[in-house]
């Protein structure tokens, strides 16, 4: 994500809005710790499970940033 950003002309501090998505709930605790440290901006989000993710990630985010 940092990368697309950065093409973008932008980055992590200019996110306003993440979608999550995670394919086991019990993965959250975990997850929450590493987003806490990657969107210290703390931007709005939203956050559900899924039945399954593509080529069986784990995860997927989803992001929406200022320019």
């Amino acid at each position: 994500i940092g990368e697309l950003l950065k093409a973008a002309g932008t980055d992590f501090d200019h996110v306003v809005k993440t979608t999550c998505f995670l394919a086991d709930m019990g993965d959250f605790a975990a997850f929450n710790e590493i987003y806490g440290k990657t969107f210290t901006s703390l931007p709005a989000r939203s956050c559900v499970a899924v039945k399954t993710l593509p080529k069986g990630a784990l995860a997927e985010v989803e992001v929406i940033a200022e320019v």
